[in-house]
C-alpha cells in the first residue's frame, strides 16, 4: 500500500470511530470531507481562528449552539455535545474539521441549513475555530476572546423624537445591540433596524411576564417597528421568533 493511500485509510477509520451513533444522531450527514493530517489550529491571536469565529457567530450562531462563541441557537445540534464523545475517546479535532465542512458543504435537503451558506476560505476558518473549541470548555483567550463584542453590551438605547430604536446585532447573535431602554410616558414607536439577515422582531411586553402590548413584523433585512402607549414602569422587550428570547434576545425598557 502507497503511503498516500495508507494515509487516507488511517483517516477514514478516525472519522469512523468519531461519528459513533450519538454524533451521527446530532448531526446527520449527507456527504463530508476528510481534513488534511496535521495538528489543530492554535493560539488564541490567530488571525485565522478570529475571522473563522466572526463567521461562525455571523452564519451559524442563529442556528448552533457553542458555549465559547456565546451561541445559543436551538434549530441545528449543539456543536459540543455532537462532539464530546468522540473528543473524549481520543478521535482527532481534524476529524471535526472535516466534518463541519462536509455538512456545509452537503447540506440536508430536508434541514434547515441553507445551500451556499459559506465556502473556500471563510468555510475553511469556520470550521478551523469549531475544530479548535468545540466540546473544550473554558473560554477564548487573547484577541480571540474579544472577537465577536458581547451580546446586548451596547449603549441603553433612549426614546428620542418619540422614537426609540433598539437594533438587533448586526453579527447575527441573537440579541438585540443593547439589553437596556429608557423612556417617557406616552406614545412611543420602537423601530427594530436589523442588517443581520436572521429573522428577528421585536416586541413589548408589561413587565417580564405580562401581556405583549404590542409586535412588530419580522424581518431579516431593514427595520421593523411598533408603536405603543406606555406609561411609568417597567417592561421588556424581546424577539418573539421561537427560540431567540431563550437565548437571550430580550431586554429592559424603563419608563419614568
Amino acid at each position: 500500500m502507497t503511503r498516500r493511500r495508507l494515509l487516507y485509510a488511517r483517516s477514514r477509520r478516525a472519522c469512523r470511530r468519531a461519528l459513533r451513533p450519538r454524533a451521527l444522531a446530532a448531526l446527520p450527514l449527507a456527504a463530508f470531507a476528510l481534513a488534511g493530517a496535521g495538528c489543530s489550529v492554535k493560539g488564541g491571536d490567530n488571525a485565522n481562528l478570529i475571522v473563522g469565529k466572526q463567521q461562525f457567530v455571523a452564519k451559524c450562531g442563529s442556528c448552533h449552539t457553542l458555549a465559547r462563541a456565546n451561541t445559543k441557537g436551538i434549530i441545528g445540534p449543539n456543536l459540543d455535545e455532537a462532539f464530546r464523545q468522540s473528543v473524549a475517546e481520543g478521535a482527532g479535532r481534524s476529524t471535526i474539521r472535516g466534518v463541519v465542512e462536509g455538512q456545509v458543504l452537503n447540506p440536508n435537503p430536508e434541514g434547515a441549513m441553507p445551500k451556499d451558506l459559506a465556502g473556500g476560505a471563510t468555510l475553511r476558518d469556520i470550521a478551523a475555530y469549531v475544530e479548535h473549541v468545540a466540546a473544550s470548555g473554558g473560554q477564548d483567550s487573547g484577541l480571540l476572546a474579544t472577537a465577536v463584542a458581547p451580546a446586548g453590551a451596547g449603549k441603553p438605547a433612549v426614546k428620542a423624537g418619540g422614537k426609540l430604536s433598539i437594533p438587533a446585532s448586526p453579527t447575527g447573535q441573537l440579541a438585540y445591540v443593547t439589553s437596556k431602554a429608557t423612556a417617557t410616558p406616552g406614545p412611543v414607536t420602537v423601530e427594530m433596524p436589523n442588517i443581520s439577515g436572521v429573522s428577528h422582531n421585536i416586541a413589548v411586553q408589561q413587565g417580564t411576564n405580562g401581556p405583549v402590548l404590542g409586535a412588530s413584523s419580522f424581518i431579516s433585512k431593514g427595520s421593523a417597528s411598533v408603536k405603543v402607549t406606555l406609561k411609568p414602569g417597567t417592561y421588556t422587550f424581546f424577539c418573539q421568533v421561537p427560540g431567540h428570547r431563550q437565548a437571550g434576545m430580550e431586554g429592559t425598557l424603563t419608563v419614568k
